[in-house]
């Protein structure tokens, strides 16, 4: 893992496009703008995985997070597939995006448009510990959480 002198982790990239490397637009933005590295034709209730030409290492501990550009679904009801999308440290390809169109229309992505956002994250890991039955009613009866989705209530 590298660190610069201002205390930011330093992510190695490689790309095989002209498009500007993964960018804040702001101080204190907690996601880089990620573009489309082709021309693509999303229909009207239909997903399309749109390449970036980019390659990113993700040091160990850590893992990018690709996130939907909240102007694209607010405006045009277009969003990450699988918001947010995991790149774990070990992957190597291409960084690809999937993007899904909600609305009737076919939307036009255009190479060089910013189609999602990255954002990096420190990661916890965990082992799991199997117990029995009875211990899982033991530790949480108090709850009373069971009933599986929406087990809370809604609203």
């Amino acid at each position: 893992m590298m660190i610069d002198k201002f205390g930011r982790l330093q992510i190695q990239i490689y790309r095989e496009t002209d498009n500007p490397l993964p960018e804040y637009k702001q101080d204190g933005d907690a996601g880089m703008d990620i573009r489309s590295n082709e021309d693509v034709t999303i229909r009207g209730f239909h997903w399309e995985t749109i390449s970036t030409g980019l390659y990113v290492i993700i040091p160990h501990g850590y893992e990018g997070q690709v996130r939907s550009r909240s102007g694209l679904a607010a405006k045009h009801g277009v969003h990450v597939l699988n918001s947010p999308g995991t790149i774990d440290s070990g992957y190597r390809d291409e960084l690809k995006v999937i993007l899904m169109n909600h609305g009737q229309w076919a939307y036009v992505v255009k190479k060089g448009d910013r189609i999602a956002q990255l954002v990096i994250k420190p990661i916890v890991t965990a082992d799991m510990v199997e117990i029995d039955k009875g211990q899982h009613i033991i530790e949480t009866e108090t709850e009373n959480r069971g009933g599986g989705l929406g087990s809370t209530g809604v609203q």
